[in-house]
């Protein structure tokens, strides 16, 4: 195992294996919303546009559990050295840029084309621009967006260790004891508590926060305690996560498979955190990684209306493989035209806004 990191601030090399893994999620759940999920875009049931291409898609809803483990590993990562106004800027200009051009987008082209879903309304658009939709109990303007104010949570979660100081003890300390309250909270099914601590999902944060750790410092017991109690205890909520994902898609899938692959989710993150991955460090990884946001923020909805007009005058194996190849090239113009200079356009203005407010 390489050496600890020696201070704080120290810059990580970045890790290749983990944008593969990120682009796996993305194109995971691309795949069950295009060839598993009951969207009425084909005209008819997945199972009978796909009848055997259906069933691996179907467990492509698992992809968002891979993000939320790789977010615990990279958000820890990032967040060493770093202030708690660092931390707020830093995700700020990774979320929000592209979100913003997101949600115009699809509300665009669902207003232009509301083939498969209703145009939503100005008021509610306005309201998905702040990304707290959810909360407010707005409709979103894409189906996805759900699980951006899961990500939203864990961010203020751990803005606390950042803000006293974020340290190998602390961030043990902070899985421990986030794990025990969430379990705590199920137990007192408390509804305040449950949007605070997230107790069916706070596993794959805390397991990703553990791996990265193991890779910062050496893998020890404790920390293989608390990967090992988080994958015993998502696994069984798994099965209930996946009874609701078939109601959208219409159609049972066998069980054993959902919990092979969050197992092989949680051995490929350890696999990069023990060092195992260091040679996949092909040139196009970093740049796969880059499409993953654009590539989830834009596919559902606006992929439903190409499947719409397009299903009939292309054979449909034909259309699967070109539309996702096209937003994979659409996602990687946003990535270069809007997301990276915007971002740096709003980072730049954040920052020395918070010098101001510093300074006073």
């Amino acid at each position: 195992m390489p050496p600890p990191a020696g201070g704080r601030g120290v810059r990580r090399p970045r890790l290749p294996a983990l944008d593969g893994l990120r682009l796996c999620a993305a194109l995971m759940v691309v795949a069950y919303h295009y060839a598993a999920f009951d969207s009425g875009a084909w005209g008819a049931p997945a199972r009978t546009v796909f009848p055997v291409g259906h069933v691996p898609a179907s467990y492509g809803w698992l992809g968002v559990q891979l993000f939320f483990l790789i977010s615990g590993f990279v958000i820890c990562m990032s967040c060493w050295g770093k202030t708690v106004a660092d931390f707020a800027v830093s995700r700020v200009t990774r979320l929000f840029p592209c979100y913003w051009f997101a949600v115009l987008a699809v509300s665009l082209a669902v207003t232009l084309w509301p083939v498969v879903n209703d145009a939503p309304a100005p008021r509610s658009v306005a309201v998905n621009l702040t990304m707290l939709q959810d909360p407010l109990g707005v409709e979103p303007v894409d189906g996805v967006y759900w699980t951006l104010w899961i990500e939203m949570r864990f961010y203020l979660l751990f803005a606390l260790v950042v803000w006293k100081g974020l340290t190998y003890a602390r961030a043990v300390g902070f899985c421990a004891v986030w794990g025990f309250a969430a379990v705590l909270a199920r137990a007192a099914d408390n509804q305040v508590l449950d949007q605070v601590l997230m107790p069916q999902d706070c596993w794959y944060f805390i397991a990703g926060i553990a791996f990265y750790l193991m890779h910062r410092f050496r893998p020890n017991a404790v920390l293989w305690l608390i990967t090992g109690a988080c994958l015993a205890i998502a696994q069984h909520d798994l099965l209930e996560a996946q009874s609701r994902a078939e109601s959208h898609m219409g159609h049972h899938v066998p069980k054993w498979p959902t919990l092979v692959l969050v197992t092989l989710f949680f051995l490929a993150v350890m696999a990069i955190a023990l060092g195992w991955t260091r040679r996949l460090d092909w040139r196009w990884l970093p740049a796969a990684g880059a499409l993953t946001y654009p590539l989830y923020l834009l596919h559902e909805r606006m992929g439903w209306i190409v499947i719409h007009y397009a299903d009939g005058h292309v054979p449909r194996g034909v259309l699967l493989c070109g539309l996702v190849a096209g937003m994979l090239g659409a996602a990687w113009v946003v990535h270069r035209v809007v997301e990276r200079p915007l971002s740096r356009a709003v980072g730049r203005g954040l920052r020395r806004a918070v010098t101001e407010i510093r300074s006073r």
